[in-house]
């Protein structure tokens, strides 16, 4: 009696990945580009060169997509490593300077990304599941620096910090500063790690 073995095809795979991305790099655009809410399954397929029911095979529905383009972006966003630079200060200036540097870095890069995120709050079926994967592991690092700087013995109250870190340096400073304002990213870096030692120290 024989047995049938699966076909793997190693182009065939590289093929579905590239397909992937591609269609995930169109829709971020777009998204970035039009708003979440005016962009479709069809504009993702036209701007990816690929049928509508390959965007769903291949990466889901728009919300799907969404949730995928936002995850790539905060992988990518370097907050593990900012926070490894700032365990290895001694004191809380240098290491708010650390943050405010690496929270920029993030910002600046992944700007495209926090844009989708604000435009499809407002629009999006589940607000609150976005914003919780938009913001999780951003807080999850900054509660991490609170802990350090408590470790250190600059700060007393963990949460408490962790919640003026987030004020200073989250997502809406950086945007009111830099979007709203038109603050330099040098400026608001700079302004911002000051702030945020003026109040914690």
């Amino acid at each position: 009696m024989t047995t049938g073995r699966r076909y793997h095809s190693p182009r065939r795979a590289q093929d579905a990945a590239d397909t992937r991305r591609d269609i995930l790099r169109a829709a971020a655009e777009l998204f970035a580009t039009n708003g979440y809410a005016r962009v479709t399954v069809a504009d993702i397929a036209r701007a990816a060169g690929v049928a509508q029911q390959t965007v769903y095979s291949s990466a889901g529905s728009k919300s799907d997509i969404l949730n995928e383009v936002l995850t790539e972006s905060i992988e990518n966003s370097g907050g593990d490593a900012s926070l490894e630079a700032v365990r290895l200060t001694e004191d809380l200036p240098t290491a708010l300077g650390v943050l405010a540097r690496g929270t920029r870095l993030g910002n600046e890069t992944q700007a495209q990304a926090v844009e989708i995120i604000f435009a499809a709050m407002p629009v999006h079926e589940n607000a609150a599941q976005l914003w919780a994967l938009a913001t999780g592991e951003y807080r999850r690092v900054l509660r991490q620096v609170a802990e350090h700087l408590r470790d250190k013995g600059h700060v007393d109250d963990v949460d408490r910090t962790a919640d003026v870190l987030w004020f200073y340096f989250g997502f809406h400073a950086w945007r009111s500063l830099v979007k709203d304002s038109g603050w330099t990213w040098d400026d608001a870096e700079y302004w911002l790690a000051r702030q945020a030692a003026a109040a914690l120290g």
